[in-house]
């Protein structure tokens, strides 16, 4: 197994995501199973494993997630590294709001569920319209600075607003959904990355299950919080019509002698050199089996040839990259199924240019902290 880097974070090349031992595939493994589950992980190779502070919030509290990994990697942790993430929820966006106590404030409730003194790598899980990413990127920077957290990073974003962030404190890691079935970081988010030297962690990197191969029109998911049943290429007729691409996978499989979740696996890590996908799963007989996948290589004309498949494929169900705090996959699902709107969805309060996290009394940063550097971003930009 041949480690790779996000930014200068050295890790496994497949990492893992927790977030299935407290939310989203239905019902929760006992949290024995979960620690024994993360341990195992560890033991086979894996050095980097992801969650994030709202992973738990529907069925138990937050941090429920970061509690189960901070408990099953105490013993090892300065051999991993572990990536977690924040929401900065509309409640918590005042005219008189401190962004840099904000965010520490967020940072050390993690850090005491993680039972660390550091985060390696600390997300903003979505994008909040209403503060601008590069007050965001500041912030980072300075946490940074003090030893908190090793480097940063955005998730489903576009190449403009990571550039804007960079370009105040550079972004070490962009999580976007990247998948055979969703290729949108392909067209500028992974020549830009490749460029500045920023890792891309793909989350769902096997389409929820379905390039596994297990998934078919006949499969009926979980009744209590299952987000599989809302995923566009989930639907009964697009599992049908993206079928072919399962098959491509299948008689791949047979030639490498590994499974369709491990050839999609495999092309996404052959395909770019600074990606880490990190498969979720609770079973742990499939944990295993993913990461195994670090040790199938396609040759160069096997990548040719299933990328030409592939491309050959139309592909029925779309998600995309971009998502807000404001503008969240909840949202889509409310205007494709006609599902209740959460509360967090509900229309943000406008803010007045000039007040809370943007300009005060003609500074040129709301953050009484330090000073940002001249030109660090655009004022006028933030205030938008």
């Amino acid at each position: 197994m041949k480690k790779r880097f996000i930014g200068k974070l050295e890790v496994s090349p497949i990492g893992m995501g927790c977030m299935g031992f407290s939310h989203g595939y239905g019902k929760i493994p006992e949290k024995q199973y979960s620690i024994e589950a993360i341990r195992k992980a560890y033991a086979f190779g894996c050095t980097f494993f992801d969650t994030a502070e709202v992973y738990g919030n529907e069925l138990y509290w937050e941090g429920h997630n970061e509690e189960i990994l901070g408990e099953a990697v105490e013993s090892f942790r300065k051999n991993i590294v572990i990536a977690t993430k924040l929401h900065i929820h509309d409640e918590e966006v005042t005219p008189n709001m401190d962004l840099y106590h904000l965010i520490k404030s967020h940072l050390e409730k993690s850090l005491k569920r993680l039972r660390t003194d550091y985060v390696d790598l600390y997300y903003l899980h979505r994008v909040n319209e209403f503060v601008p990413v590069e007050d965001v990127a500041y912030v980072m920077g300075k946490l940074i600075d003090e030893g908190l957290i090793k480097g940063w990073g955005l998730s489903q974003v576009d190449v403009d607003t990571l550039d804007k962030a960079h370009r105040v404190t550079p972004v070490t890691a962009v999580q976007n959904l990247y998948n055979i079935l969703e290729r949108d970081c392909d067209d500028e988010i992974f020549p830009y990355c490749i460029e500045k030297n920023i890792g891309v962690v793909p989350f769902s990197p096997i389409a929820s299950g379905f390039l596994s191969g297990k998934i078919t029109a006949k499969t009926e998911f979980e009744k209590v919080d299952d987000v599989r049943k809302f995923v566009p290429q989930l639907t009964k007729e697009n599992i049908e019509g993206n079928q072919p691409i399962v098959n491509i996978l299948q008689n791949y499989a047979k030639k490498k002698k590994a499974t369709p979740a491990q050839i999609s696996l495999a092309w996404m890590l052959k395909k770019y050199p600074n990606v880490v996908p990190i498969p979720g799963s609770k079973n742990q007989e499939r944990i295993i089996e993913n990461l195994s996948a670090w040790d199938i290589e396609l040759t160069d004309e096997e990548f040719y040839e299933l990328q030409s498949a592939l491309d050959k494929c139309e592909i029925y169900g779309h998600r995309g990259i971009v998502e807000t705090q404001q503008k969240i996959f909840s949202l889509f699902l409310i205007s494709l199924f006609g599902l209740s709107s959460p509360a967090s969805a509900s229309p943000p309060r406008p803010r007045k240019p000039g007040c809370g996290w943007a300009a005060k009394s003609g500074s040129t940063h709301a953050l009484p902290h330090r000073s940002a550097p001249p030109g660090a971003y655009d004022t006028a930009a933030a205030q938008r």
